[in-house]
C-alpha cells in the first residue's frame, strides 16, 4: 500500500487544441483548458519557463484555476542550461528561482527539470559546483541528452546533492533507469505507447511509490489528445491500486 497523494502524473503543457474533442470537450474555451485539465490530473510540466520568466499575475491565475494539490514542474531557463550551460550562472539562477518564488510559497512547486543541450558533453565537476549553488530546499532534476553523461560520476554527484536524474525517453535516447534522489522524475517522449507498455510504465510508478518515493511523470504528444489520455489512464491505474 502506498499514499496516491505522492504520485504526479501529467503532461507537458496544456494549450493544445489538438486536444480537442478527444480529451478537452469540443466547445470549451481555450482559456478554461487549465481548470479542465487539473480537474482531471495532479501536474503539469511547464516549459514557458525555458524561455521566459513567470510574473506574479500568470502564478496567481494558475493558482486560481487549480487545486491546492496541483504540482507545477518548470523547466529551468535557458540562461541557466543554454547560455551558461551551468557555468558562472549564479546571477541567472537567482532571477530564475525569483520569479517563480510565489509558486514555492504556495506550496504548488514541484521539480525544476534542468534540460542540458544534447551538445553539451559530460562534466561532472562543473554539475557539482552547480548544484552546490542551489538552495537545498529546491527539488531539481536533470535530463543529459548525452550519453556520456550516464556514468557513476553523475550519479554520485547527483546522489550527493539529492537531485535527480531525469528518465527520459524518445526514439533517439532512454536515459537508464538510476535512482538518485527522494524522488523520480519521468519524461515519456515515444511517439506510441502500446498498452503493453503502458502497463509497465504503471508497474514501475507504482513500485516506486510503494517504496516511499513520490513521482512526477510526464508524458508528450502536441498534436492529438493520446499524451493527456496516456496520463488519464496512468494515475487511475495507480489509484485502482492504491485503493
Amino acid at each position: 500500500m502506498f499514499n496516491v497523494a505522492q504520485v504526479f502524473v501529467g503532461t507537458s503543457g496544456w494549450a493544445y487544441k489538438a486536444w480537442q474533442p478527444g480529451f478537452y470537450p469540443e466547445k470549451l474555451p481555450q482559456k478554461q483548458y487549465l481548470r479542465h485539465y487539473a480537474s482531471r490530473l495532479t501536474a503539469v510540466e511547464v516549459n514557458y519557463t525555458f524561455r521566459r520568466l513567470l510574473s506574479e499575475k500568470t502564478i496567481s491565475n494558475w493558482l486560481a484555476e487549480t487545486p491546492e494539490h496541483f504540482q507545477f514542474a518548470l523547466k529551468a531557463n535557458q540562461a541557466i542550461t543554454h547560455y551558461k550551460r551551468l557555468k558562472n550562472a549564479e546571477e541567472a539562477v537567482q532571477r530564475f528561482l525569483s520569479s517563480i518564488a510565489p509558486l514555492a510559497q504556495a506550496g504548488r512547486l514541484g521539480p525544476v527539470l534542468f534540460q542540458l543541450p544534447p551538445q553539451m558533453k559530460a562534466a561532472p565537476a562543473v554539475l557539482d559546483e552547480f548544484l552546490g549553488m542551489l538552495p537545498r530546499s529546491l527539488r531539481s532534476a536533470f535530463e543529459f541528452r548525452d550519453a556520456g553523461w550516464f556514468s557513476s560520476d553523475t550519479y554520485d554527484v547527483l546522489q550527493r546533492h539529492s537531485a535527480a536524474l531525469c528518465i527520459a525517453e524518445n526514439e533517439s535516447l532512454v536515459t537508464p533507469e538510476v535512482l538518485t534522489a527522494g524522488f523520480c522524475y519521468y519524461r515519456f517522449r515515444k511517439p506510441d505507447y502500446s498498452l503493453n507498455e503502458r502497463t509497465q510504465i504503471a508497474e514501475r510508478i507504482r513500485r516506486h511509490a510503494e517504496g516511499g518515493r513520490e513521482v512526477y511523470a510526464f508524458f508528450k504528444h502536441e498534436e492529438s489528445p493520446e499524451s493527456p489520455l496516456y496520463a488519464v489512464e496512468l494515475l487511475q491505474s495507480v489509484q485502482a491500486r492504491a485503493a
